[in-house]
């Protein structure tokens, strides 16, 4: 097909008007009289034409094969599709196919091209939002580790927030969700979500979810209405699924460099601030402009404050110990195989026996970690003196040195009934702190008051508070209250020494 768009301009000139001969045009340029013909008709070439479909002579028999193969394929994982040449295997050594791979190969295209799918924009309404997790590396502390991403977008205004935990899970979920309400000022009406198992114990037909206690606490708590993705359809939430990878391109590029997550958290707040000053193509305000307006269709912040937080049951074991999160944590050993409620947070985890709150440590998000607290063994090491340097809940317990001064000169005076001495002293931190103890141990050292009952009775000495000036003032109905004068007399006979 001649389609030199400079020769065709040219040949039209020459014999429209400058009015040369055909033929002598048709020799000159080398052309057929059908497209000399076709040049004139035309003022630029219109491109090859096909009358009709050619024939697949030797594919054509094949095609319905190709398509039963095609549509089986929707009813398994796409990671378990056929591929072109596998198709082309199939016709060969199952059906005798006697053309090539290309042609198989073209035909599986177009027909796969013909099943993709088409999406209908839709229009966002104030007060929506998407959520979604994601994973993005960062420099800790010089090393390379990756954190996952909390996203959630309103998408009217375009907003977004993120922000970085060590891993996804039930409190980061939630606690995801209590930042960026305060980020926004407000709760949005309608959040959009994936069917992760944090949120769906239970997926029952196409749009029916059975909620998880804990997402259920949340919705009470913020009173907004959750919508979920139909399964494999994230682009029911579209917009936020680009945006993990927004914020992981522009927020996160080069690796930001950290060494904790508030840190880490307050410059990706920051990022995202800076971020509401753009504007999007096709509007006509920016971000933070659409946000204010948006403002209007956002559900008010509870006032009452809420806690991140996954609430487990387990057995306290024969070493004092719970496990929670692939991470163990010390009880005091009165609670040993009992059960007890574990209260996991963000930064803290609390263990609840009987109503009543026993120990606290601070959360680890690690793997096979045991945190001890020392003094939830001091009751055991009472009974067991003999483990005192042994015992692995108080390796690497740094004291003051007056405890270890103290702990000489017990043994000392008392021999070995000295260690016993010295542990009920340890035992007083079970009421006081480390300071207060050891302020009162450098004072029984300086008088040479060694001993557990010096120790105890200072110490509460120094607890108890001093009593004030009673006063009636604020109390009008005890100046109704009248108390005889005691009779002093016999008291003053006994001083005299006479009998009464």
């Amino acid at each position: 097909m001649f389609t030199d768009m400079k020769k065709w301009a040219e040949i039209r000139r020459l014999v429209t008007i400058e009015k040369r001969s055909k033929r002598s045009v048709c020799r000159e340029f080398n052309i057929h009289w059908d497209t000399l013909v076709k040049i004139l008709e035309h003022t630029e070439p219109p491109g090859y034409r096909q009358g009709r479909p050619r024939a697949k002579r030797k594919i054509g028999p094949f095609l319905e094969i190709i398509d039963e193969i095609l549509e089986g394929d929707k009813t398994v994982h796409r990671k378990q599709h056929h591929t072109a040449r596998r198709i082309f295997d199939r016709l060969k050594d199952e059906h005798g196919y006697p053309g090539g791979y290309t042609a198989v190969k073209e035909v599986v295209r177009e027909r796969r091209l013909r099943q993709r799918e088409v999406f209908m924009p839709l229009a966002h309404r104030p007060g929506e939002a998407q959520v979604d997790f994601g994973v993005a590396d960062v420099i800790w502390e010089g090393q390379q580790r990756r954190v996952a991403i909390f996203v959630m977008t309103l998408v009217y205004s375009d907003a977004v927030f993120c922000c970085a935990f060590p891993r996804e899970c039930t409190e980061t979920f939630m606690e995801g969700h209590r930042l960026a309400f305060e980020f926004f000022g407000g709760v949005p009406n309608r959040i959009s979500y994936d069917n992760s198992k944090i949120p769906v114990a239970k997926i029952i037909g196409k749009r029916e979810r059975e909620l998880t206690q804990a997402f259920l606490r949340l919705k009470s708590h913020f009173l907004f209405e959750s919508h979920f993705c139909l399964v494999r359809r994230p682009n029911e939430k579209g917009q936020v699924e680009g945006l993990v990878g927004f914020t992981r391109r522009n927020f996160m590029v080069p690796l930001p460099r950290t060494d904790s997550f508030e840190a880490l958290n307050a410059e990706l707040e920051d990022r995202c601030r800076r971020d509401l000053q753009r504007r999007l193509r096709g509007h006509s305000a920016t971000k933070a402009e659409l946000l204010e307006e948006e403002h209007s269709a956002l559900l008010a912040f509870p006032k009452q404050s809420y806690e991140a937080r996954r609430i487990e049951h387990a057995d306290v074991d024969s070493l004092s110990l719970v496990r929670f999160d692939c991470n163990s944590y010390s009880v005091p050993t009165a609670y040993a195989h009992r059960k007890v409620t574990i209260v996991g947070g963000i930064d803290e985890v609390r263990l609840v026996v009987d109503d009543h709150l026993v120990a606290r440590h601070k959360r680890h998000w690690g793997k096979e970690y045991t945190e001890y607290d020392p003094i939830h063994y001091l009751a055991l090491l009472e009974r067991k003196p003999g483990a005192l340097d042994f015992a692995r809940p108080l390796d690497g317990w740094e004291l003051p040195g007056c405890f270890e001064v103290l702990r000489r000169r017990l043994e000392v005076q008392l021999s070995h009934n000295g260690t016993r001495e010295y542990i009920k002293v340890l035992r007083l931190l079970e009421n006081a702190s480390i300071s207060q103890l050891a302020g009162v141990i450098r004072q029984t050292l300086a008088i040479g008051a060694i001993s557990y009952d010096a120790v105890r009775v200072i110490l509460q000495a120094r607890q108890e508070e001093p009593v004030g000036l009673f006063s009636l003032d604020g109390r009008p109905h005890l100046k109704l209250v009248h108390v005889k004068s005691p009779d002093l007399d016999a008291y003053r006979v006994l001083v005299a020494g006479g009998v009464s």
